[in-house]
């Protein structure tokens, strides 16, 4: 008779049939060939002329170029491009007497989680915020009672829907945990714009005042830097919005200065989820790296931005984004002004 593991239990039967450690890891093969594309990117130059390709407006960059990233020489560029295409990263072909580059298709979901999500993630984990918690024991009261002041803003909602609304609010924000102190407060805002989402997009007559959505993959650098510009120059002219298709939890470190140069308050906007309400009120949904994740209803205008992040990028990068999205965002306004008129709404981004 076998001995079973002290610390396997048996299953139903008596017999060990808990799996071995090594079937819940990656497997060695697996881990290796990961690992080699993992130690390619794992340079700074080379971080920041994958970011420099890929925010490219048609996709690629000249060699020329992308040497401009840093002070080396072009035999230290083509070298760590080299090193990028090696394990699949880039691609590229010769035209004339440069060389061009690309993200290749196979890998380039991963590059923008790599720069959208993880990177700006790994820079604000080093800036050790510390949240508390909320410390509430009984948070559908709490719900509850933020829903029964609200019905009154909203007469034309069903009571019902404004408490699902204000609870799947708090349950969308409570998976983030950049919002875990003042949790409640910052769901009754995100509520109070849903809401007013879905007031908007159920009207039978057409609002005067345009709605601008701004999405992007965290809702913590461009979007709300876009966004906060928009207001910035727009006032109540426009409905402003913002969202994430994939939130994080708390606005980028680098972008709250940003914020507050244009009177945005970096204490009072928040990362928030990407909905079909804010899809549905938008006259125009701006996207920014998340296009495929947007959906696409009939009878909007949609744009699709190539920026920079600002999260990552130097101060320099910085403030060549912020103008970059400057201008956009006085043309967009521009265009949007000439057919319609003020009229005051509310703005939370």
């Amino acid at each position: 008779m076998s001995t079973l593991s002290a610390d396997r239990p048996p299953g139903p039967s008596g017999s060990d049939c808990t799996p071995a450690p090594e079937a819940h890891a990656m497997g060695a093969q697996a881990a290796a060939q990961v690992a080699t594309v993992l130690k390619a990117l794992a340079d700074p130059l080379r971080l920041r002329m994958l970011s420099f390709i890929a925010t490219s407006s048609t996709g690629e960059a000249c060699v020329c170029d992308i040497a401009s990233v840093a002070d080396v020489s072009q035999p230290t560029v083509s070298h760590h491009l080299k090193v990028l295409k090696d394990v699949g990263v880039l691609t590229s072909d010769r035209r004339g007497t440069w060389v061009w580059y690309r993200i290749s298709s196979d890998v380039r979901g991963a590059v923008t989680a790599l720069l959208d999500s993880f990177a700006p993630a790994a820079l604000d984990a080093a800036q050790h915020r510390s949240r508390p918690l909320s410390g509430l024991r009984d948070v559908d009261a709490v719900l509850t009672r933020v829903a029964d002041e609200l019905a009154p803003r909203f007469p034309g909602l069903d009571e019902d829907l404004v408490l699902r609304t204000v609870r799947e609010s708090y349950a969308a924000l409570s998976r983030g945990a950049g919002v875990n102190a003042h949790l409640v407060p910052t769901a009754r805002r995100f509520a109070v714009q849903r809401l007013a989402d879905i007031t908007r997009a159920t009207r039978t007559d057409p609002p005067r005042v345009p709605q601008v959505l701004f999405v992007c993959v965290a809702n913590a650098g461009r979007s709300q830097l876009a966004a906060a510009l928009l207001h910035h120059h727009a006032g109540a002219a426009v409905v402003v919005r913002s969202a994430g298709s994939a939130p994080a939890a708390d606005v980028h470190a680098a972008v709250r200065p940003l914020l507050a140069e244009l009177g945005t308050d970096a204490e009072a906007v928040f990362p928030k989820p990407l909905t079909d309400d804010a899809v549905r009120a938008a006259d125009v949904v701006i996207t920014m790296g998340c296009g495929d994740t947007c959906p696409v209803l009939p009878g909007k205008r949609y744009e699709d931005w190539v920026v920079g992040d600002p999260a990552l990028a130097s101060p320099e990068g910085v403030a060549a984004i912020r103008d970059d999205l400057d201008a956009r965002v006085r043309a967009l306004l521009a265009d949007l002004l000439t057919t319609t008129v003020d009229r005051p709404e509310e703005h939370p981004r």
